[in-house]
């Protein structure tokens, strides 16, 4: 870009990492670069978030943004095998790396979520202010705990307004009920839903793993370069979106072995609570910012964790 070249690329890790730098360069050299494939494989959602919600008053986004993960949470809930041999079958078909952890750990998430949120609030996250938690802790008791009660698991990226200048951010595996749109994106699948004032909500779908997903994305790009195609970063430009808070509060679903590491999540309003010799869950309201204290501790820990979904009342 320094040389006055536009620039095509798909490295999610390399925009959401530097990305203010990024688009200061590409503002001062007054060139183009463009990264479709790096947030959503063949789903077009940045160039439409550009595009048609440029003037939109966008309550949230949530979705599928990984694959890899969706493969492995796919074939679980399925077939009712292990998270070991439902991700060695990922890997088998060039789903998932040799290693897996920027999947499986909603680190790959969570850098296309940075993505997306520059271009539907205008916000440049850095990656490390945003909590993430992924599926290597997956059991089969919480497949079956949700498989009983008409859910799917699914890891869903978040980002939505608290309020007029303010929004917040997560990756967390979710509860997903047979009526909601992200309960038939399964496999290699992804999908991303918008909720917005005036085009309500909207629902996008397509392979989010795989070499030929992801290259449709990057000839997309190549091909809208030819023409001088460029992100205009319209809602940074209206600077309506001026705030990031951790403050918000959330119902999950704790599974977890011993009673000191449960109090550890400062638990508000719990609804259930289930103990027994081999498993033990509870759920109930937990602040993310909590959630986001605990990172470092939580691979550490035996637990797995599941956002239930349901909407808390300010007061909760």
């Amino acid at each position: 870009m320094k040389r006055g070249k536009n620039v095509v690329t798909a490295n999610k890790v390399m925009v959401a990492r530097h990305f203010r730098e990024l688009f200061d360069l590409q503002i001062k050299h007054k060139v183009s670069f463009l990264y479709e494939a790096s947030a959503g494989a063949s789903i077009p959602i940045i160039r439409n978030l550009e595009e048609y919600y440029d003037n939109e008053l966008l309550h949230s986004l949530r979705g599928i943004l990984n694959g890899t993960t969706n493969y492995v949470l796919t074939k679980m809930h399925n077939e009712g095998i292990d998270y070991a041999v439902a991700l060695k079958e990922a890997q088998d078909k060039g789903f998932a790396e040799s290693d897996p952890t920027l999947d499986v750990d909603g680190w790959d998430a969570k850098f296309k979520l940075c993505i997306i949120t520059a271009h539907a609030y205008g916000l440049f996250l850095e990656p490390e202010e945003v909590f993430h938690y992924g599926i290597s802790k997956i059991s089969k008791f919480d497949i079956q705990y949700a498989k009983e009660k008409g859910f799917k698991i699914k890891l869903v990226p978040y980002v939505g307004k608290t309020n007029v200048n303010t929004i917040t951010s997560f990756v967390l595996p979710r509860f997903i009920s047979a009526d909601k749109y992200l309960y038939n994106v399964d496999n290699e699948y992804n999908g991303v839903i918008t909720e917005a004032a005036f085009a309500d909500k909207q629902f996008f779908s397509g392979k989010g793993a795989g070499g030929h997903a992801t290259g449709s994305a990057v000839l997309s790009d190549i091909s809208a370069n030819s023409y001088g195609y460029k992100y205009e970063y319209k809602k940074h430009q209206q600077g309506t979106v001026s705030a990031y808070t951790r403050n918000f509060k959330l119902e999950i679903y704790l599974r977890y072995e011993n009673e000191k590491e449960r109090k550890l999540f400062g638990f508000k309003d719990v609804s259930e609570y289930f103990s027994s010799k081999l498993y033990k869950y509870v759920i109930g309201v937990v602040n993310l910012e909590r959630l986001y204290e605990l990172r470092e501790q939580l691979p550490g820990m035996s637990v797995f964790i599941v956002n239930t979904g349901r909407k808390v009342c300010p007061g909760a």
